[in-house]
């Protein structure tokens, strides 16, 4: 069997080093925001190109300070909407409704199942102060045309880069196409530690300042708290094993990409749809996403023939109970996608042989 992902065999060539990482952490004796978190925030900054880097608890944590800042900097306030892809995960929807803002969802492109920026400036009135993007699967969304449109009408930019750890265009990494920008490390994505984990990028000097004390429960000097924050801190453990992987992120990005190559060039069936996109470093494949109308049994027929696949996401977050308010909604394009994307094993440890296995099983799949 093929697996979709085998964390225990990817992460394993890093053994020697992890352990010595654990060792130097005991050896310590300081276990919280000590050497290994500085350490990341510095790295991490530098290799996405921006001025500050914030070590936080996960990525959906992230988002919400990047939120909860902007709204204790007075650049937000209670009721604002921001506008975001229907198409994404629903953490990004979460952390806009746990701050007590509303999002407008917007449909994707169905070719690359970003943000559409046609949709967005249809979605833009004088309560719309900021745009989420998501680089949803790892491709960048088209940052350029974003920006442009925010500083006309004197938005905030996002970015969810839980899957786009490296993706980059015309030198410009994600995380720095923006004023602020959350990520995930949970430990599938592309840079994973080895449990929950994130981090914020931005340029935004006072931003900074604020969400190190937002992470820290509001506070700067220990037992004086300025602002209401929480305990939102990157594990030291987890900074000190993302220390030793994150070296290696562009090699292992560069090895997605190439298998991706293969995958485009190769799969022709015509009941299968592929994304379009570019042939360059804007996607660093986090998933390979097919699209296939009967998708349960596309998705039977390659568990059989030895291929485990999974579905990126069965249900979008304007159906789901969380948000039943909005589940009469009319998003055909989002909804489209969540019924018929189904993801397949793209990772760093699979064989020429097994990735040949996959194309050739995919094009022989009949009605």
């Amino acid at each position: 069997m093929i697996k979709f992902l085998d964390l225990k065999k990817i992460n394993s060539k890093y053994e020697t080093e992890l352990k010595k990482s654990y060792e130097r952490l005991i050896d310590s004796g300081w276990y919280i925001l000590g050497s290994e978190t500085q350490k990341f925030e510095v790295n991490f900054a530098k290799y996405c190109g921006t001025k500050y880097c914030i070590g936080v608890s996960n990525g959906l944590d992230a988002l919400i300070l990047i939120l909860k800042g902007y709204l204790q900097l007075g650049k937000l306030k209670t009721g604002d909407e921001i506008i975001v892809p229907a198409n994404t995960y629903i953490a990004t929807i979460l952390a806009i409704t746990n701050q007590g803002l509303i999002p407008i969802l917007v449909e994707p492109n169905l070719e690359s199942y970003n943000i559409e920026i046609n949709e967005v400036k249809k979605k833009i009135s004088p309560r719309t102060k900021g745009i989420m993007c998501v680089h949803l699967y790892g491709l960048l969304c088209n940052m350029k045309e974003i920006n442009t449109l925010a500083q006309k009408n004197n938005l905030l930019v996002f970015e969810d880069c839980a899957q786009a750890h490296g993706a980059e265009l015309n030198g410009r990494k994600a995380g720095a196409l923006s004023d602020a920008a959350g990520f995930s490390f949970y430990p599938g994505k592309n840079l994973g530690a080895f449990g929950d984990a994130g981090a914020i990028t931005t340029n935004d000097k006072e931003l900074n300042l604020v969400l190190r004390s937002l992470r820290n429960y509001g506070s700067k000097e220990k037992y004086y708290n300025e602002i209401q924050g929480g305990n939102n801190r990157l594990d030291e453990i987890q900074a000190g094993f993302l220390n030793v992987k994150l070296p290696f992120l562009d090699i292992e990005n560069n090895k997605r990409i190439t298998i991706a190559k293969r995958y485009f060039k190769e799969i022709n069936n015509p009941l299968i749809t592929l994304p379009k996109i570019g042939n360059d470093k804007s996607s660093v494949h986090h998933l390979f996403t097919l699209r296939t109308n009967n998708r349960l049994r596309f998705q039977e027929y390659l568990e059989i023939k030895g291929i485990q696949t999974m579905i990126h996401y069965p249900l979008p977050p304007h159906k789901q109970d969380a948000y039943k308010e909005w589940n009469n909604m009319n998003l055909p394009i989002t909804e489209k996608i969540h019924n018929e994307i189904i993801s397949i094993p793209l990772n760093i440890v699979l064989t020429d042989q097994e990735i040949t296995h996959i194309i050739t099983t995919i094009n022989k799949y009949t009605t």
